[in-house]
């Protein structure tokens, strides 16, 4: 009877291991397929069938010898997850140091965690601090529909938009047509700020082309609910600014530290980027044969695409960007 006793606490405490390995968190992490009966390691499962069990638990066994076998199975769980997550920081390791190649000094800037899991970011020039300030206190700046220069704006970026037609008065059903959600486009402006709207004026005049193709849906079959235009553009412009970590001291993301780079090259580096993530942007809406209500969607997969490619090895600049060619197509 103390025998089958033990056989049965024996029963449970492996079953609770079992249990524990299955759903444990390791490392901060749940590890929810680390069962051992699930590993190619071992040759045998974990808990016996019951067949099994009466040829391996009989009554000659003392109540020590069960006891030293739980210890040893124990012992092999451990080691099974730890030789796991050692293999999985060989490979994470092997794979950024020997992916960058003689750039290993860069790995370093990138790989240093901070307080919260945040990057620290390298050393800036003169040149990339002074043009990360002026892109900081653009976009700090509110859209003020009652400034001249604000007003200023929006009629040139309807002259640019629609050259060939007159220009309406700052409050009219004709913004609708562009994609301002009211008859007043100071309204929509809300969190994207004055920038916002110099990023759009910016696109129409530096890829006039590819500005007018978005602007007048011109690619592929569309949905028959669309996207606003200009609201899909202040949206884009709040998404670089808060995937950049531009509202923060220095940037701290692996996105925003290689946007630092682009700094260094390029003073248009935002506005340059927003063009490529627009046309981006429409191309994921596109693909997904997406319709008004998911926008929101389709620009959470426009900023993942984004930060999947900027930290990209063979990226060294905008133009290097897979979207970026559909600009100047």
């Amino acid at each position: 009877g103390l025998i089958r006793f033990c056989v049965l606490v024996y029963k449970m405490a492996s079953a609770t291991l079992r249990r524990r390995l299955h759903h444990g968190d390791v490392d901060g992490r749940k590890y929810e397929r680390y069962d051992a009966a699930d590993s190619e390691t071992l040759s045998e499962p974990l808990l016996r069938s019951s067949s099994d069990s009466k040829d391996a638990y009989n009554e000659e066994l003392t109540l020590e010898d069960i006891w030293e076998e739980e210890r040893k199975r124990q012992q092999v769980h451990w080691t099974l997850i730890f030789s796991q997550l050692i293999a999985q920081w060989a490979q994470w390791i092997a794979k950024v140091v020997f992916g960058s190649g003689s750039l290993f000094g860069k790995f370093l800037s990138l790989s240093h965690i901070g307080s919260g899991g945040r990057h620290l970011p390298p050393p800036l020039s003169m040149l990339q601090e002074e043009r990360l300030r002026n892109i900081k206190r653009r976009i700090e700046i509110p859209f003020d529909g009652s400034r001249m220069e604000h007003q200023d704006a929006l009629r040139q970026l309807w002259r640019l938009s629609y050259p060939q037609r007159e220009l309406p008065p700052l409050k009219s059903e004709l913004w609708k047509e562009m994609g301002w959600q009211g008859t007043d486009p100071s309204t929509d402006f809300r969190g994207g700020g004055y920038i916002s709207l110099e990023n759009l004026i910016f696109f129409a005049k530096t890829y006039p082309e590819a500005f007018h193709r978005l602007l007048h849906k011109q690619d592929g079959t569309r949905a028959e609910w669309e996207y606003p235009f200009a609201v899909a553009g202040i949206n884009i412009s709040f998404m670089l600014a808060q995937m950049l970590d531009l509202q923060s001291g220095k940037p701290s993301t692996i996105a925003g530290i290689k946007f630092l780079e682009f700094l260094e090259e390029d003073e248009m580096a935002f506005d340059d980027l927003y063009c490529v993530a627009f046309q981006m942007m429409d191309a994921q809406w596109l693909a997904k044969r997406a319709s008004y209500m998911e926008f929101n969607d389709v620009l959470k997969s426009t900023r993942a695409q984004l930060e999947h490619e900027l930290p990209l090895e063979d990226v060294s600049s905008i133009k290097d960007l897979l979207a970026f060619k559909l600009l100047s197509k």
